[in-house]
């Protein structure tokens, strides 16, 4: 049995079903799993002490898409919206291949667990034809680091000559991806608790998917036991693709799918109009915010305290580094607090309101009630800010809003995946980061030959 001891914690921020800030107390790991948050005092394998740190619940990143690392910040696309951007990027991600997969995959979660990040869910959807396994890339390189991983079979059937937006290349017919969907399922899915890797089948969107496909992947998912997720109501061009393709508004063709339930959950959600919230509502299907993305291509705000009030599952990610150009949840926390407030004032999510979207709401998202707060038998997921530093002075005396209002540039001082530390004093402790630093950037010049 392997034991670990946070003692002394200035606060622990549980975001239980109280939402409980414990403050002067010690919290007690073993093989794991949280088995006691208090006074007492216990001999442990490993020892932290947090006398001046705040520990959080680990965050859970509900939306992103790790190849897209390797094709951040170029000057070509920074001006563009969202359906040119991604005929223009598609050139690019025609050539990945399971090493580019594997580094990017290893600098996005790297950056991810280094900001407090504890599970991600990748949506990964582009499958060039010779271009290998690349989820099982995905899947090695998340254990390397010690992340939890939800990695998604996504899929495209629609090309460009059939009216879609991807080249030939990348596009596979739908009984490649349903089977390859199986086998993914089959050898990699964990359903049990405290699970370190799971999967989800995730077409890509509308608009680079059919009918059948849709349809039938629905139908697998369930038939297996896994969830289903995409992107819908990102942009206005993509209700102007459903309206005239299939006469429908995005959510209602979803719906008419049978893409709508407790075990569903879509990207973006920008454009849902007042009766489609209620669906939401009514049926479960959650949302993934992506704020930072939302803004860089200019897709619009979504509709969260609308969202919130209604009972809607929402949930916070990161999206795709290409349409974010970073991959911090912490960052995240503080866009969507800041946008919110600008937006809807007095009605916005406080600074409490967005860590909880980040943690309980992501969770719920991944059906995942083992993750998402600090209880005895919950995940041992969390990490620990250092309250003694300048950028934090004064911010101390509400440590549950302090990371939305104030918000935390930089590393994290601890992160605990599991009760493992894999991140300490900022840095990694599973991966020399000078080595991955060197690696990803000689592979991210091959790549797009720069």
């Amino acid at each position: 049995m392997s034991t670990l001891l946070v003692k002394n914690a200035r606060y622990i921020v549980s975001c239980d079903d109280q939402d409980t800030l414990y403050e002067r107390v010690h919290l007690f790991v073993e093989d794991g799993v949280i088995s006691s948050i208090g006074p007492q005092l216990r001999q442990a394998d490993q020892v932290i002490d947090a006398a001046h740190m705040v520990v959080y619940p680990g965050l859970i990143n509900t939306h992103h898409h790790l190849y897209q690392i390797f094709s951040r910040n170029l000057p070509e696309v920074q001006r563009m919206e969202l359906f040119p951007w991604l005929v223009t990027l598609y050139e690019v991600w025609k050539n990945l291949d399971e090493e580019v997969v594997t580094w990017s995959s290893l600098t996005g979660l790297g950056e991810l667990l280094k900001t407090g990040c504890t599970t991600c869910f990748d949506h990964h959807y582009v499958f060039p034809q010779s271009g290998g396994d690349l989820i099982a890339a995905q899947f090695r390189a998340a254990a390397r680091l010690g992340i939890r991983l939800v990695a998604s079979r996504g899929s495209m059937d629609l090309s460009q000559k059939d009216g879609g937006l991807p080249p030939d290349s990348v596009v596979q017919t739908i009984d490649e991806i349903l089977a390859d969907s199986e086998r993914l399922v089959r050898v990699w899915h964990d359903p049990a608790p405290y699970s370190m890797r799971q999967v989800v089948l995730a077409p890509c969107s509308p608009f680079s998917v059919s009918g059948d496909l849709l349809r039938e992947s629905a139908d697998l998912a369930r038939s297996l036991g896994v969830r289903l997720h995409t992107h819908v109501a990102e942009t206005r061009d993509e209700e102007q693709f459903t309206l005239e393709k299939y006469g429908l508004r995005p959510l209602a063709y979803l719906h008419s799918l049978g893409w709508t339930g407790p075990d569903v959950w879509y990207a973006h959600g920008i454009w849902f109009n007042d009766a489609e919230l209620r669906l939401l509502a009514d049926t479960g299907t959650g949302v993934a915010h992506c704020p930072a993305s939302n803004m860089k291509l200019a897709s619009g705000v979504c509709r969260v305290p609308e969202m919130r009030k209604l009972g809607v599952p929402v949930g916070l990610a990161v999206d795709g580094a290409a349409s974010n150009d970073g991959s911090s949840l912490l960052e995240e926390m503080r866009v969507c607090y800041l946008l919110h407030r600008l937006h809807s004032s007095a009605a916005a999510p406080t600074g409490y309101d967005v860590l909880k979207m980040a943690t309980r709401g992501s969770a719920r998202l991944l059906g995942r009630d083992d993750l998402g707060q600090l209880a005895p038998g919950k995940a041992a997921d969390f990490f620990l800010v250092n309250l003694e530093r300048l950028g934090l002075v004064g911010a101390q005396f509400d440590p549950m809003s302090m990371l939305g209002t104030v918000g935390f540039p930089g590393s994290v001082d601890y992160t605990v995946v599991g009760g493992v530390p894999v991140v300490q004093q900022g840095e990694l402790t599973t991966m020399d980061e000078t080595e991955l630093v060197l690696k990803a950037n000689q592979v991210v010049r091959r790549y797009l030959g720069r």
